[in-house]
């Protein structure tokens, strides 16, 4: 795992609160399908995620398919990062 999966792990644990920690869930699973992610939560994800790495999310070229899972969500993100520390 990455470190950025792990740091996007621990902020959706935060949103979450449900108890579950950044090393229980999964690379691979759906983010709405299996931790029932709603549309509040999704928005609170989102800027959690923009505070973390620093950076400001593209939402009109942000699809639902960059957030069925940690990992997608990961590769979606590491190239905006490589942007924002050049």
């Amino acid at each position: 795992m990455s470190d950025v999966e792990f740091r996007i792990k621990h902020v959706l644990a935060g949103v979450l609160e449900n108890g579950m920690s950044a090393a229980e869930i999964g690379s691979a699973a759906d983010l709405v399908e299996e931790y029932g992610l709603d549309s509040l939560q999704m928005i609170a994800f989102l800027l959690g995620i923009e505070d973390e790495f620093g950076l400001e999310l593209d939402y009109e070229n942000l699809e639902l398919d960059h957030l069925r899972a940690v990992r997608q969500f990961a590769a979606y993100l590491e190239p905006l990062m490589a942007v924002t520390s050049s």
